[in-house]
């Protein structure tokens, strides 16, 4: 497998690594680059099957995480924040669970401990598989942004849209699996990094009450909730910006 990444920003600065949803690749941060830059080097990297990077045999979420360590590993980091979303943020949960000593914090925007249900991640599998990514593409925007936000943002909800149907179906299935078989409820309150939650008041994939569960099983984490649906870092880029740097910055 080749993981394909970017390392960008002041050399020395404290590092931010982002892992994006499933479905788009690390472009999808490019409104927070700007506010990122300033003070910190940021490390981007397409997940498992999305973007340039190859796919595993097999994917599972252990290895989602694992590859975070080796992008890591390979640009020499040896200590970062982390921010994810969506399945990007159950990635970060992994890590803030089993691999705590490589991470400054963990920011888990729009995710869950466990994200959907296992019979709807296999099915999706199964139907881009034998109907490919354009049978999911058209109907992305409804999961991902309100209704409002699709009516008057049509260049970067289309943009998106593009790189999903783009996508490689058996790299995005194989991350469907790896969601379906996903669930870390038992674990998170062994957690001890500092953690933000993220959540959007519209979110119908990862709801309210998915991060407030998250948020009171972690001691000691917060919890942020942006008027936006699932992919808020782009919905409301401002207000994920000012809890992402409010979080990282009072940890430096």
């Amino acid at each position: 497998m080749s993981l394909y990444y970017q390392l960008e920003g002041p050399v020395g600065a404290p590092v931010v690594v982002l892992s994006n949803s499933l479905g788009t690749t690390f472009d999808m941060w490019q409104p927070q680059m700007a506010a990122l830059l300033e003070n910190f080097r940021v490390l981007r990297y397409d997940t498992h099957g999305h973007g340039r990077t190859t796919k595993h045999d097999k994917t599972t979420l252990p290895q989602l995480a694992e590859d975070v360590i080796s992008v890591m590993d390979d640009a020499g980091v040896q200590q970062a924040h982390f921010c994810g979303i969506s399945m990007g943020g159950l990635t970060g949960l992994w890590l803030a669970r089993f691999a705590p000593e490589r991470f400054l914090s963990v920011t888990v925007a729009n995710s869950a401990a466990k994200i959907g249900e296992q019979t709807g991640w296999l099915e999706r599998a199964r139907t881009v598989r034998h109907e490919g990514m354009s049978a999911i593409a058209k109907s992305a925007p409804s999961r991902w942004f309100t209704e409002d936000f699709v009516k008057h943002h049509h260049v970067p909800v289309d943009a998106l849209c593009v790189t999903l149907g783009q996508s490689d179906a058996e790299g995005y299935a194989s991350c469907c699996e790896a969601l379906a078989a996903a669930d870390l409820r038992a674990e998170v309150d062994a957690i001890s990094v500092p953690v933000l939650f993220i959540a959007g008041l519209h979110d119908p994939v990862t709801t309210i009450a998915d991060s407030e569960f998250m948020h009171q099983q972690v001691s000691g984490s917060h919890l942020v909730t942006l008027a936006a649906s699932h992919l808020s870092s782009i919905e409301d880029a401002h207000g994920f910006n000012v809890a992402l740097l409010n979080f990282i910055q009072r940890d430096d």
